[in-house]
């Protein structure tokens, strides 16, 4: 007996790669009409050969710039000697790799866990401070983002984001950014795991507390038994300045996630996890297929090779003086704010307009929760003839985005 199958036409019968993404994947974010098919350094072309100024490095990603030389070379390599085995065998690149991303960690942040990307990190860190201390809730900042899959979005901030799941998620004790005292009240029945945070929240619009909060938070989870975590995934690899925030303020938390500028561009997490918490966890308590694949590996290797060799921590908070220094005589810019190159231009209008007016000009940067707030995130590559570039083109859409 013989099965046909009938298929009805390719109802999208063009080559149009707008009205082809449109037609056949899922929305996630409001898209801008630009396709762009290839990148170098802080500039990504269109189909149509349009260059822009990339200010945004696809969602805070390309902390090296785009194709970094020897990130793809790495890659090449390795994709010509195995693509990939899972972490059920032992596998050189990612032994070196780890024990690269360890030394460059504060000294008490001795071993790592590969995954593929921020909210899994995220998942797996409160998954091990829930494990290792027996207890059952998370406290969470208000205005925070931490990922979508369920775990990660239970302790992310706003109904936009929960309204569909609220069912699914776990309950979660938010508490406002900052508030030091109220983090104190939420753990004194002893009953909590984890703090969990961004050192500077991003999404809200690039906001950070004053140092005195995060020792606050070390010595009030100290105190009561609770673990820190700190969401490195768009602070870390160096983007502020020191590989990770906390080094600023001189914390340490139990746990730190990376994801974002780690591979500079393929998909990689991570979780920096104390010698402490280690020594709980048994073979098969955790696990993952693509976690720590070789490519993976490759990518993260040569990315942490170039930020050391090149110096380009080093590079961050003059990157970022000189873009405060640009934008904040421009008529309409209300404050700068934020470290190296992870920033937060506060306007005196909707930053909707400004974003889009930019790529007009041939910039692409970001917008926030926060909706006077245009975010930018270059890489630590830029050069400060463009920073100046985009400070003229900045001056120029705010003269067209109101």
């Amino acid at each position: 007996m013989s099965t046909s199958f009938a298929f009805d036409a390719d109802p999208v019968l063009t080559d149009d790669p707008f009205a082809v993404e449109d037609a056949y994947t899922l929305p996630t974010y409001p898209k801008p009409p630009v396709a762009l098919v290839r990148g170098e350094g802080t500039t990504v072309w269109d189909v149509e050969g349009n260059p822009y100024l990339d200010f945004y490095g696809g969602h805070c990603v390309a902390l090296l710039g785009h194709c970094p030389p020897r990130v793809v070379e790495a890659v090449r390599k390795q994709a010509g000697e195995l693509l990939f085995y899972s972490n059920a065998v032992y596998s050189p690149v990612r032994a070196h790799a780890a024990k690269t991303l360890v030394g460059l960690a504060p000294e008490g942040l001795g071993r790592v866990f590969w995954c593929n990307s921020g909210t899994e990190a995220n998942e797996t860190a409160l998954k091990l401070a829930r494990a290792t201390t027996g207890r059952p809730h998370v406290v969470a900042m208000e205005g925070g983002f931490h990922g979508r899959t369920l775990g990660s979005l239970a302790v992310t901030w706003g109904d936009k984001y929960h309204a569909p799941y609220k069912s699914a998620l776990a309950p979660t004790r938010f508490v406002p950014f900052g508030d030091a005292a109220a983090v104190r009240d939420a753990l004194a029945g002893g009953d909590v795991a984890a703090v969990i945070l961004e050192p500077i929240q991003s999404m809200a619009g690039v906001v950070e507390a004053e140092p005195a909060y995060y020792r606050a938070l070390r010595e009030a989870c100290d105190a009561t038994g609770t673990l820190l975590l700190f969401d490195e995934v768009q602070t870390g690899v160096g983007r502020t300045g020191f590989f990770l925030f906390g080094e600023h303020v001189g914390v340490t938390p139990d746990m730190a996630t990376l994801a974002k500028s780690l591979g500079s561009g393929v998909p990689v997490g991570a979780v920096l996890v104390s010698e402490a918490i280690a020594a709980t966890v048994k073979s098969g308590d955790q696990g993952t297929t693509f976690g720590g694949g070789m490519l993976a590996m490759a990518a993260v290797q040569a990315t942490l090779d170039m930020l050391m060799d090149e110096d380009l921590m080093h590079r961050a908070p003059c990157l970022f003086r000189r873009l405060r220094n640009a934008l904040s005589s421009i008529g309409g810019v209300l404050d700068v704010r934020g470290r190296g190159a992870l920033i937060g231009v506060v306007l005196d209008r909707p930053a909707k307009g400004v974003v889009a007016a930019l790529r007009t000009h041939g910039v692409i940067a970001g917008g926030a929760d926060d909706p006077a707030v245009v975010r930018l995130m270059p890489p630590l590559t830029t050069t400060d003839a463009e920073i100046d570039r985009f400070a003229g083109a900045f001056a120029e859409a705010l003269r067209q985005g109101t």
